[in-house]
């Protein structure tokens, strides 16, 4: 039989990777077109400002992404590499150990033990990660998935307050870019949040909030140590 039913949760590594890059790239790219704008830069100086934070800020989020992810799956190859030779020093001793998992999970003995021998030898090592682990499919890591995912996502999010940036009149540049961005970021925010299942009011308040107080932040210092042109 087949079982065509889709969970949010597969998507949630790619859904993270793309919703955190795209965040990052609407904010840092926004934020730094308001402080260099605060400052009263010419507007030429501003979008060399922005991207050259686009570019500088995709490659950081590509290469933290991959070196994080890098990281866990290493660390899982390693835990099957381990759980490799213990089955082949001691199958009976691995079997006792699924058998003592699926007990706690709320089967008898007779079924727990039933179980655990036929999961076993159809496969005694996926059945180890899954149910020992905690490593299966859905939730293994996949550095370059995840590196590629932020990159794009980091530049198709830094591109709009850039765009804004490059046709707004140079006197409404600062509100329309932080309007802009900030409106971005709430959709984005309730986009991800109905991806994932999530309660959509809290996700957009929350990222609302915080960008507002990255792009005041950056704008009150570019306005402090800013001087006219």
């Amino acid at each position: 039989m087949r079982h065509n039913k889709r969970h949010r949760i597969k998507a949630i590594g790619w859904l993270r990777a793309a919703v955190l890059g795209a965040n990052d790239g609407i904010i840092s790219t926004a934020s730094l077109i308001l402080g260099v704008a605060s400052a009263h830069a010419a507007h030429g100086h501003i979008l060399l400002t922005g991207v050259t934070g686009l570019v500088a800020g995709a490659m950081s989020m590509a290469t933290g992404e991959y070196v994080s992810v890098h990281s866990q799956a290493d660390t899982e190859k390693a835990a099957l590499a381990e759980e490799s030779a213990e089955l082949k020093e001691d199958f009976q001793s691995e079997h006792r150990e699924l058998t003592a998992i699926y007990v706690r999970r709320g089967l008898d003995l007779p079924l727990a033990k039933q179980v655990a021998e036929q999961l076993m030898a159809h496969d005694a090592l996926g059945a180890h990660a899954r149910d020992e682990l905690g490593i299966s499919q859905t939730t293994r890591a996949r550095p370059l998935q995840a590196a590629f995912a932020s990159a794009c996502s980091f530049i198709t999010g830094a591109a709009l307050p850039l765009i804004v940036a490059a046709i707004a009149p140079h006197a409404q540049l600062i509100p329309a870019v932080a309007i802009a961005a900030l409106l971005s970021l709430a959709f984005l925010g309730g986009l991800a949040a109905k991806a994932g299942g999530a309660k959509i009011f809290p996700s957009v308040m929350r990222i609302t909030f915080w960008s507002v107080l990255a792009m005041a932040v950056t704008s009150g210092i570019g306005a402090l140590f800013g001087v006219a042109a």
